[in-house]
């Protein structure tokens, strides 16, 4: 056995879950490193595989940062799905839209996802990474129209989670009590959302 193989996974875990895990482990990898600053080696530590086992299943870094990236993409748009297709659900009301919010905040509370997203619409200068975060903008969108949002709805409602991003990766919410003035953002930032002591 090689040094290679000795690190690969052992047991009855199927393909499809030596995949996931490997996927879980890239994720948390990226989020604290970044596109650029993140080696397939620094996944396969994470996920306790050898390096060349990463490189197997999933190609180049590019290629596997791309999938992690659009993972967290899919997501938020299941989440937005998820609460159009809810019986009673309409967004011509203050309820329907605060409905889509609360999805979306639920959802980058999640660190990792959160910064996975955040070094991805950073990325711009790698073509392949800006074509996807572009294609994924675009889902997003779509799926936000087809609820019956018109485009500046849409707009307002998309800048609205972006400063929620900047606000979660600066980790403004813990820091409560520190500057008026940001507090001042923050608290109309997340009205009745805003994530408890034990939430951040």
């Amino acid at each position: 056995m090689s040094a290679d193989d000795s690190q690969e996974p052992t047991g009855r875990m199927s393909a499809a879950d030596r995949r996931s895990q490997v996927l879980a482990a890239a994720v948390q990898a990226f989020a604290a490193g970044g596109y650029h600053g993140t080696s397939t080696d620094a996944v396969a530590r994470q996920a306790g595989v050898s390096q060349p086992y990463v490189v197997r299943m999933f190609g180049t870094k590019l290629e596997l940062f791309l999938e992690v990236f659009d993972h967290a993409v899919a997501r938020i748009h299941d989440a937005f799905a998820g609460v159009a297709a809810q019986d009673g659900f309409d967004v011509a009301t203050e309820d329907g839209v605060a409905q889509l919010g609360e999805a979306y905040t639920d959802l980058v509370a999640d660190q990792a996802l959160l910064q996975v997203m955040m070094h991805g619409f950073s990325a711009g200068s790698v073509p392949e990474i800006a074509a996807h975060a572009r294609t994924g903008m675009a889902r997003i969108s779509a799926t936000l129209r087809s609820t019956g949002l018109d485009d500046d709805s849409v707009r307002d409602f998309i800048a609205h989670g972006m400063l929620l991003n900047v606000m979660l990766a600066m980790r403004s919410p813990e820091h409560l009590g520190a500057d008026p003035d940001l507090d001042a953002l923050t608290v109309c930032t997340f009205g009745e959302a805003l994530p408890g002591p034990a939430e951040v």
